[in-house]
């Protein structure tokens, strides 16, 4: 039987898993046939036409639901708090109870997931620029 901490990464693990697999197979055949016939014309490899054709348009469908995903997890993370595992929430009401401080170590908890949320967004928006530059006007 796993400990609290294997229990919870698996279980996020396989959840997000799905989800994430599913955002690139999506995004990976919403490229265009043509794309790749054209790069077979041009004598191009199979791995090659991945990597250099396919996969940049790609990104571009990719990048937002997947940061989306990433920052979903981050917060789906304070669940596990429930089986005992040692993360921000359930540091947070361990110290609130010890010193009857809730609001204070809660408050501190949110503002740490929000920073958190802040960051990824930050990423986020900057991969889809790097990736959409071939789209902006």
């Amino acid at each position: 039987m796993p400990g609290a901490i294997s229990a919870g990464i698996i279980a996020l693990s396989l959840n997000y898993g799905a989800y994430l697999s599913e955002i690139f197979r999506a995004g990976i055949l919403g490229v265009a046939r043509g794309q790749r016939e054209a790069a077979l014309a041009l004598g191009m490899r199979p791995p090659q036409i991945f990597s250099s054709i396919v996969l940049p348009q790609a990104m571009r469908v990719i990048i937002p639901p997947t940061a989306n995903q990433f920052i979903s997890m981050l917060k789906d993370s304070s669940l596990i708090s429930v089986m005992g595992v040692w993360e921000v929430m359930f540091l947070a009401q361990s110290y609130g109870r010890s010193s009857y401080r809730y609001l204070e170590m809660l408050t501190t908890a949110a503002v740490i997931y929000w920073v958190l949320s802040i960051v990824l967004e930050l990423v986020q928006a900057r991969l889809e620029g790097h990736y959409g530059k071939a789209y902006q006007r």
